[in-house]
């Protein structure tokens, strides 16, 4: 399936989208939902508008979104489509609302047999000068760009030292925090939209957004399946590392997630395969209190 059209389209009608709410942000009707996350006008209206042009292509396409659902599909566990979409119209809403913000960003991810092969990223506000960053994936070109330039990968010899382990702003920081932080590294814990944490531990965009972050790490406890896919496509086509929190493979999704009234990992860790790999025994020791060095 050719997508360059669809992205090519979908990146220029999402800018112009985002960029007409954000100038009004002020008066968008928000609502919290029953997860504390809050909802917008522009959430749905984003959401709307990219289904419909996924469907103007692919009429038959199944869609799993965060703010319909499944737009009219939701797989059974006798059902494997080959091709299933996923959308998140708005990640980091609670970025999106705040007008000093600029950590939010569109995301539709396409899987084939339940592994991410292509991925479009609109973040409108993320570059240097409130500029835009537009991401295209493609597994099957092994190809990455960012603003129609080949991107920056973040898999030099250097690790950064810095971790994303974004959580609840009312949760407890477990154990594995401070432990990192003895070893060195540098945590962000608040969360914005996990989607371009993703991005900064798959590629170096420093080039684009002068002071972004570059991510050795990236961990999250119960990820909604579009706050991660898109991610993971970058990851695989950089060759990082992805588990869940005991070492499992990330990839494939399995049906039952999908399958799941608001489908969820357990958890995500995706990283350089060396901070993976101790993350996983850090935190797993740190429920059992023996201590692990880096």
């Amino acid at each position: 399936m050719n997508l360059d059209k669809l992205w090519a389209d979908l990146a220029t009608e999402l800018l112009d989208v985002l960029v007409s709410y954000r100038s009004r942000v002020a008066d968008l009707d928000v609502r919290e939902k029953a997860d504390h996350t809050l909802l917008t006008e522009a959430d749905l209206a984003v959401e709307e508008m990219i289904i419909d042009r996924i469907r103007a292509m692919d009429p038959g396409a199944r869609v799993l979104a965060e703010e319909s659902g499944s737009g009219t599909w939701r797989p059974g566990l006798d059902e494997e489509p080959e091709r299933i979409w996923v959308i998140d119209p708005i990640d980091g809403t609670a970025e999106f609302v705040r007008p000093q913000n600029v950590e939010f960003c569109s995301v539709v991810c396409l899987l084939e047999r339940r592994e991410p092969v292509a991925a479009l990223i609109v973040a409108p506000e993320l570059a240097a000068g409130r500029k835009p960053v537009v991401v295209l994936a493609s597994r099957a070109e092994k190809k990455i760009s960012v603003n129609g330039r080949p991107a920056a990968y973040n898999n030099g010899p250097e690790p950064a030292r810095v971790a994303s382990l974004t959580r609840s702003s009312t949760s407890e920081a477990p154990p594995h925090e401070a432990a990192m932080v003895e070893a060195g590294y540098a945590l962000k814990t608040r969360t914005t939209s996990q989607t371009l944490d993703m991005l900064r531990t798959a590629l170096d965009i420093t080039d684009v957004a002068e002071g972004a972050p570059r991510f050795d790490l990236f961990y999250r406890r119960q990820q909604k399946v579009w706050d991660g896919l898109a991610g993971l496509c970058l990851g695989e086509i950089v060759g990082l590392m992805s588990t869940d929190l005991n070492g499992s493979k990330r990839l494939p999704v399995s049906m039952e997630t999908l399958a799941q009234p608001e489908p969820t990992f357990a958890s995500t860790v995706m990283g350089r395969p060396e901070a993976v790999k101790w993350f996983v025994e850090l935190a797993r020791d740190s429920h059992t209190g023996t201590p692990k060095s880096s």
